[in-house]
């Protein structure tokens, strides 16, 4: 069964609904149907408000919105219900048609004929309502399709409205039929009624059928127009409909511009209507520019918004924030006239409210006045969504956890209502804790902290997880607070509870890296607990401490030996932790633990099957047989401090789903293109520049330098292959030289003990077999590579200093004509685009062909994809006599208009002299854009990589290819293809590069080369998806060349 979540999200992205949707929303313990298949009582009043608001102005597409989500439903369920609303019949025992549901005779449908056809105007439509309680019971009634549209010639609306409804249903399976009713359809399009006028157009959007869509114009056109405003706000819905069947008709008949024309009308609901209808279409051709938003307009949708309904207030309010005001003047009006609908009682309006706000707000300087009243208005109506029903408060928290990331000062005075009731469900109570702490400060943390010690001593075990957990972050984010913390941590210790215990060692580790040296001293509580501990992550921080503080526990040896007799058993994690604690524990005391790290190593790297533990153990045998001084500045490094907020939303992310606030996305807390099947209709939204940072830059700059931030600030995973790769400790190596394979080590000899390995160790370690003579022979087992001479080839898979070479020259594509002499009257001009230095040269020759000399040349650029204009004049010498060629270099520069192009690198060109004005296109390389500074530090590749959504890249094939991958990187890097990084998998050498176009968009890259294989693979991602194709050609182009 679908949810209304659902029907809310594909409708138009809303969670929240009408008032009366509010009660069943998310609710999993109100069924829409009870058992025998009736309505359910909770139901119906819901469903009434609900199918009368969609069915008069959100449903523009008969493939989403109610209509479909009740044909999923139930086959059949929703025309009858449909049809009993707009009779203004009830549901439940007082509804009078209940007994056309209860006939079971055999041979009805020749029954049903008869009736059909009778003369009888009651009789017939007593005959078609039989028909319609067959079809929503899920009965074929689709033989009687003639009959039932030979009862459409009728006055009595009531009759039409029933068979109107039979004809949605039945006419995609019977299309020669269908056409039977199209001048019906016609002329009550021409009615006097506006009802059925409205009602006719309404039915004939709703009818998929190609063949009745080219009769709908006329129609169409003229409901368009018509002087009732219900009319005309049908129309305008009709319109979307009709651009999902057959988006290249609307165009050609003009109905987009009809639409852009009705945003001006005097009625609001219309105006509503076609914002609803222009947003649709819109979505799902983001190049359309359907909505050309101007000031001029944004005043009009500015009126209407006082004025129509809670649904009409959604859309406009939508479209409100798809806007970029000039100024903060601007941002500041339009502000304060969306402000009122913050005390709208519903909350979908109220949501859609504060989204325009939080986007406005960023172009408004903070010392402003308006500034902090803003900030006081959008807390009460935050506050008081909290009051609804536990589904409603959910929705509301997940949207505030996003507000308080961006600005925690509009709720930092609201803490109250945030504390857990104990009535609160799970989910609310895990939300409400999380954005505690996100408001958690110095002024409010002693409140806090007595909140969460007596959430700490709840029943439910995942709440009261949680709650320890929060105690440990307030300490790591207000570090007043910290002794204060681990205070109740210790509290908390002293109660036993197995999984409380456990908790507060997990954060208590977390407290010693944030805070070293300074709360050591609960280390021998700690250790008390040791014995109950009986999960991985409780386990592993509990070695990790013992291990980092061995030299502070006297028996340290022997609680890591608990641990090491059940290690096959342990999880990976506390595996991992165990190896690296021990060996940790060996440095520091080298004399005691010799047949400990003996063991551990030993069962890491021979008895274990996991490849992580046995390499982890490889890379400590190495570097112990190695050098042991370089093996404790590596093991026993100092901690970097671990930041305040680990959880927070990486800040582009945030931008975005600030722009989504009151939609899935903000629920979930993913982009729509995380959840949303393929890219179609999905864009990427950011928020506005703050004010004082920048000139106002067009919507199409805004909107590309918003989607396209590389976000450095990411954290990488190591859970990948390529997250490993770029990974890699770059240092040199000490030494090239091999590695001797005996006991007594020449190269680090004076260690931390000051006298070599062997002083360190007491020469001969003897103990397994396996271990060979001394540390400094490898196992048996180990892999060739770690017995191979250390070299330098570990330092060449990331050669940051010297890259991949300097560049053998710049790459300068083949001169073509974009100018025949036959159309610009003897002018010829062919040319190509370079780059030197980092500036964009447009080369060209310009050849006289015609009798006469040629004077007073210029040159002028359209607006483009990225804002090339010529940086001067052009300088042609003067004249240019017949015959003669010259060759004319024009510096060009990208702070010329913008305008998105098709292709992406299309430039339109007006060249002049003293005979005409001519116009040519021509397409430059994408590569002239490709900056100097374009080369990422790795971290930030593999972070920016991760971060981009799988469904913005692709994929492409190079043929004839013919180089290595040193050559190729040489090649690319005279365009500025950087290499980041280089790593060879079964014989297929693998390149990871970036560049970055002069507007600030990153492109990411990875090149599979696999020697004899003539065809490449490269792989694409980037933020602003349409320059993928423009940089593989950029690509083929060098590599080909």
């Amino acid at each position: 069964m679908y949810c209304f979540t659902e029907v809310l999200y594909h409708g138009k992205n809303h969670l929240i609904s009408c008032n009366s949707a509010e009660k069943i929303m998310f609710s999993q313990h109100n069924p829409l149907f009870s058992v025998d298949g009736s309505l359910s009582s909770r139901s119906q009043e819901f469903l009434c408000i609900f199918l009368c608001a969609c069915t008069s102005i959100i449903c523009c597409s008969s493939d989403c919105h109610c209509v479909t989500f009740f044909l999923n439903l139930h086959q059949h369920s929703f025309y009858y219900f449909f049809y009993c609303l707009q009779e203004n019949r009830q549901f439940g025992s007082k509804m009078t048609d209940s007994k056309y549901f209860t006939t079971t005779k055999k041979g009805e449908i020749f029954e049903l004929k008869a009736e059909l056809n009778s003369d009888k105007k009651e009789k017939k439509k007593e005959a078609v309502k039989k028909v319609i309680a067959s079809m929503t019971v899920g009965k074929d009634v689709s033989a009687l399709f003639p009959d039932v549209v030979n009862c459409m010639q009728t006055d009595n609306l009531e009759l039409k409205k029933l068979v109107y409804l039979y004809l949605m249903n039945y006419a995609k399976s019977q299309p020669d039929m269908a056409i039977m009713a199209v001048n019906t359809f016609v002329k009550d399009c021409e009615d006097p009624n506006p009802l059925i006028r409205a009602l006719a157009v309404r039915t004939m959007g709703c009818i998929r059928v190609d063949k009745i869509t080219e009769y709908l114009c006329e129609p169409l056109r003229k409901c368009l127009k018509d002087e009732d405003p219900y009319v005309r706000k049908t129309a305008a819905v009709c319109v979307a409909k009709l651009h999902d069947i057959n988006a290249q008709l609307v165009e050609d008949q003009g109905f987009l511009d009809t639409l852009k024309d009705l945003i001006s009308d005097s009625n609001p609901m219309v105006v509503a209507n076609a914002v609803a209808a222009l947003s649709e279409i819109a979505e799902s051709h983001p190049n359309s520019n359907l909505m050309d938003l101007n000031p001029q307009t944004m005043n009009k949708l500015l009126t209407a918004l006082n004025e129509c309904t809670e649904w009409g207030q959604i859309f406009i309010l939508d479209c409100l924030a798809n806007y970029t005001p000039r100024d903060d003047r601007e941002s500041q009006s339009i502000c304060e006239r969306v402000t009122p609908r913050l005390s709208h009682a519903n909350s979908a309006v109220v949501l859609s409210a504060v989204k325009v706000l939080m986007k406005f707000m960023e172009m408004l300087p903070k010392d402003l006045d308006y500034y902090g009243t803003l900030l006081k208005k959008l807390a009460p109506p935050l506050v008081t969504l909290l009051s609804a029903e536990p589904e409603l408060q959910y929705v509301a928290l997940r949207n505030i956890n996003l507000i308080v990331q961006r600005r925690p000062e509009i709720l930092k005075h609201e803490m109250k209502v945030f504390y857990v009731k104990y009535n609160d469900p799970i989910y609310v109570k895990l939300e409400k804790l999380d954005i505690m702490i996100r408001l958690a400060s110095q002024a409010n943390i002693a409140q806090v902290l007595a909140e969460l010690k007596e959430y700490a001593t709840e029943v439910d075990v995942d709440f009261v997880r949680k709650a320890v957990r929060a105690i440990g972050r307030c300490a790591i984010k207000v570090e007043q607070s910290a002794e204060r913390c681990v205070s109740t941590l210790l509290d908390l210790i002293q109660t036993k509870v197995n999984y409380v215990v456990q908790e507060a060692i997990v954060v208590i580790k977390d407290i010693f890296r944030k805070y070293p040296n300074k709360y050591e001293s609960v280390i021998a509580t700690l250790c008390e607990n040791l014995d109950s501990l009986d999960e991985p992550e409780a386990r592993a921080a509990m070695i990790w401490i013992v291990g980092e503080y061995a030299e502070r526990i006297d028996n340290a040896d022997e609680l890591l030996e608990s641990f090491l007799e059940g290690f096959h058993d342990e999880s990976t994690q506390v595996q991992l932790q165990l190896l690296t604690a021990i060996v940790k524990l060996f440095l520091k005391k080298p004399t005691e633990t010799q047949e400990l790290v003996q063991q551990v190593l030993s069962l890491a790297t021979q008895d274990s099957d996991n490849p992580d533990l046995r390499d982890r153990g490889y890379i400590y045998w190495r570097l112990l047989s190695t050098d042991p001084v370089a093996a404790k500045e590596v093991v026993l490094a100092e901690k970097p401090l671990i930041s305040e907020e680990t959880d927070l939303i990486e800040p582009t992310l945030l931008e975005e789903l600030i722009c989504h606030i009151g939609t899935l996305a903000s629920v979930y807390h993913k982009p729509p293109s995380a959840f949303v099947e393929g890219n179609h209709g999905v864009q990427h939204k950011g928020l506005p520049g703050s004010a004082g940072s920048a000139e106002s830059e067009s919507p199409d700059a805004v909107s590309a330098g918003a989607a396209t931030e590389a976000p450095a600030a990411v954290i990488p995973s190591q859970g990948d292959l390529l997250g490993d790769l770029l990974n890699l400790d770059l240092t040199p190596p000490a030494t090239t030289g091999p590695l001797p394979h005996s006991g007594g080590m020449q190269m680090g000899a004076m260690d931390l003990l000051g006298g070599g390995l062997d002083s360190l160790l007491g020469g001969d370690l003897g103990g397994s077999p396996a271990m060979g003579a001394g540390f400094g022979a490898p196992p048996a087992a180990m892999p060739p590579a770690f017995s191979a001479p250390v070299s330098g080839s570990l330092y060449d898979l990331f050669d940051l200093d010297n890259g991949v070479g300097m560049p053998l020259g710049s790459f300068c594509p083949p001169k073509t004509v974009w100018l025949p002499a036959m159309k610009a009257k003897g002018l010829e001009i062919s040319g190509t685009f370079v780059r030197h230095a980092g500036v964009i040269q447009m080369e060209m020759t310009i050849t006289n062909k015609a009798m006469s000399v040629m004077t007073g040349f210029a040159i002028q650029f359209n607006r483009n994809s990225f804002g090339l204009a010529p940086a001067g004049p052009i300088q042609v010498p003067s004249p240019l006599s017949p015959n003669q060629n010259i060759e004319v270099s024009l510096p060009l520069n990208t702070v010329g208009p913008v305008m998105k192009m098709e292709p992406l690198n299309n430039l339109q060109v007006a060249f002049k002299n003293n005979i005409d004005v001519f116009y040519f296109s021509c397409q430059y390389p994408i590569s002239v854009l490709f900056a100097e500074d374009g080369k990422m530090e790795r971290q930030v590749f593999l972070a920016t990589w991760k971060d981009i959504p799988n469904e913005n890249e692709s994929q492409f094939q190079i043929k004839d290819c013919h180089l290595n991958s040193d050559a190729a990187s040489n090649k690319l890097q005279s365009i500025n293809i950087f290499t980041i990084a280089e790593r060879t998998v079964d014989g297929q050498d693998m390149l990871y590069q970036s560049m970055k176009l002069t507007n600030g968009i990153w492109a990411l890259a990875e090149l599979k080369v696999q020697a004899g294989n003539p065809n490449y693979t490269v792989s694409l991602k980037c933020r602003a998806p349409e320059v993928s194709q423009c940089v593989f050609q950029s690509y083929e182009a060098v590599l080909k060349n």
